[in-house]
């Protein structure tokens, strides 16, 4: 309630801003009828719908209808990046049949760049890393089908300090990301010198909008100011929470800070809980199916943090469950939530296209328990009769009625899309 009653006041002051504006000019013209106060009223009107076609642009820039899918070099290999890796990495995503699954975005995250500009203020390719140059990379992903990110910084420095951040070279970047062909920009918050997010980013957002280049913007201000309620006018996704660990207890609680901005994401703009772990070994595997659907079902951006160069089986199966992937890319593009929890035993749904519904039974206790999801907890009627698809033992329950339930071991999960008769 705090919070709603916070955004309704701030909407109340935005509002009676521009009511007293507009009455200060009325005056201006009705008494003075001059050129000037003429000529400052068209400025505003200028000012307010320049605004407003900036918001409709990024809403409309024909990116995020769907979660972004693809790779992060940051969760497994941190600054130990070069170009090799980078086209390593999409070689895999093809042969490893990753791409035709929608998995499209290779990204290059922090430490690929020099640590200083040029003499014109260029951010500048590592050239021990990146000999070739970002463009000669951007051609050869290009020429897999796939699509080149890159990473910057609202801030002097990046994260690890080893290279420029885009803070007050906005344009001057956003032209060379443009130049290079890159297709997705992950912008982070370091060294940002105590400037509130909310002026930091938009420069980035309108400089890529005006580059000449689609470029999906990606927000990771670490939910420091609530992006989900301001950040739909801004980019296209935008994380909520801190960086994402590979454990259970930070993968369960970025999946559960995320979830209170359920209502806020949709297409074009996206909560962001943090890239994938699956597959970098510090999960189990029944911990690693749940995070993917919960990640799924939470409309979340699915970005493999792994080295999809070298996949086990069991990795694979979990990355490429067309059925799960299915409930992240459903063209209603509403996120799930939390619907009931006790005793760290959870339901988690959301409404798909087509009437149908996704389910998550999880248990999140340390000993093995049954979970159940009556029609009342998914907002169902009584009498409805549905046929459960288990997404992950890709079989059919026909004719269930009135509940749906699991015995799940410690930590496993199990999700269902739920399809009326």
């Amino acid at each position: 309630m705090a919070l709603q009653y916070s955004s309704s006041s701030g909407w109340s002051c935005k509002f009676s801003m521009v009511i007293g504006l507009v009455l200060y000019l009325l005056v201006l013209l009705n008494n003075a009828s001059s050129s000037s106060a003429r000529l400052l009223l068209s400025k505003t009107r200028e000012v307010f719908m320049s605004k407003e076609q900036h918001r409709r642009s990024l809403l409309d820039n024909g990116l995020g209808h769907t979660p972004p899918m693809g790779w992060n070099s940051w969760n497994h290999f941190n600054c130990q990046i070069d170009e090799d890796l980078i086209r390593e990495t999409a070689d895999a995503m093809v042969s490893m049949g990753l791409a035709t699954l929608g998995y499209q975005y290779v990204n290059i995250d922090d430490c690929w760049g020099e640590l200083n500009r040029d003499s014109q203020g260029n951010l500048v390719p590592k050239a021990s890393t990146f000999p070739s140059g970002i463009k000669a990379l951007s051609d050869y992903v290009h020429s897999k089908g796939l699509k080149l990110g890159i990473y910057s910084d609202a801030g002097n420095q990046t994260c690890s300090k080893r290279m420029p951040g885009s803070l007050g070279h906005e344009v001057q970047d956003a032209k060379t990301f443009a130049s290079w062909g890159i297709d997705y920009l992950k912008y982070d918050n370091c060294e940002n010198n105590d400037i509130s997010p909310r002026k930091r980013y938009p420069p980035m957002s309108e400089a890529l909008l005006n580059s000449g280049r689609p470029i999906f913007f990606s927000l990771c201000e670490w939910g420091s100011e609530d992006p989900a309620t301001w950040a739909k006018s801004v980019g296209n996704s935008w994380r909520t929470t801190g960086d994402i660990e590979d454990t259970w207890d930070s993968m369960i609680s970025r999946a559960d800070q995320n979830d209170k901005w359920a209502s806020y994401a949709g297409p074009g703009g996206w909560n962001d809980p943090d890239m994938l772990e699956v597959g970098n070994g510090g999960m189990t595997t029944e911990e690693y199916r749940a995070h993917f659907s919960i990640w799924a079902l939470a409309k979340a951006p699915l970005l493999i943090g792994c080295d999809i160069r070298a996949l086990d089986a069991t990795t694979k199966e979990i990355l490429t469950n067309t059925e799960v992937i299915a409930v992240n890319q459903d063209k209603l593009g509403v996120q799930g939530k939390k619907v009931k929890s006790k005793n760290d035993l959870e339901v988690w749904a959301g409404p798909l296209s087509d009437n149908k519904l996704a389910v998550i039974l999880w248990n999140r206790s340390s000993s093995k328990a049954t979970v159940t999801a009556s029609w009342s907890d998914l907002g169902l009627e009584t009498g409805t009769s549905i046929d459960a698809r288990d997404l992950w033992a890709h079989s059919t329950q026909s004719s269930v009625s009135g509940e749906i339930s699991a015995e799940l071991d410690t930590h496993a999960c199990k999700i269902y899309v739920l399809t009326p008769k």
